[in-house]
């Protein structure tokens, strides 16, 4: 990384919602953040929800406790590239419960032409690099590009 590193912010605010898990009705649903890392600060209601395993069939689902005064971080799929599978990226979604709810996500990234590739001490002979060598833009592009609907298609044509 440079020091000219990219980062975004985002508020949430839910105020008498109601998740319903069986009818796949969620605050967020399930997912993994794209980039580095996502520093999320929050009030005191519950709502965040982590998957330790992903890969779980059922997946397990448990509650983070939000800590006053402090952050929850989660670890983002770069980081996850960037090391080769050793910090995993953090599946995580959100179940409202009617109560007004808060949190400020900051998201944090290198800088667009920062090339993503396997560190040096996170590969050897017998943990070869998982993934390709990418630039952070092409990288975030494509994930964006990937799980994000063309609303181009949606359009009847007309400016």
């Amino acid at each position: 990384m440079n020091h000219d590193e990219f980062f975004h912010l985002m508020f949430f605010l839910s105020s008498g919602q109601v998740s319903n898990p069986s009818k796949g009705v969620y605050g967020a649903g399930a997912h993994s953040d794209y980039g580095l890392i996502t520093l999320l600060a929050t009030d005191d209601v519950v709502g965040l929800q982590i998957c330790k395993d992903r890969n779980a069939q059922p997946q397990v689902w448990e509650y983070v406790a939000p800590v006053k005064g402090g952050f929850i971080v989660n670890l983002g799929d770069m980081l996850e590239r960037w090391s080769n599978s050793i910090f995993r990226s953090t599946l995580h979604r959100v179940v409202l419960d009617g109560q007004e709810r808060y949190s400020i996500a900051f998201f944090v990234e290198p800088s667009h032409d920062c090339v993503v590739e396997c560190l040096p001490t996170c590969k050897s002979e017998t943990n070869p690099p998982k993934f390709p060598p990418i630039t952070c833009s092409a990288y975030l592009s494509q994930r964006y590009k990937d799980t994000h609907a063309d609303l181009s298609t949606y359009s009847d044509g007309k400016a």
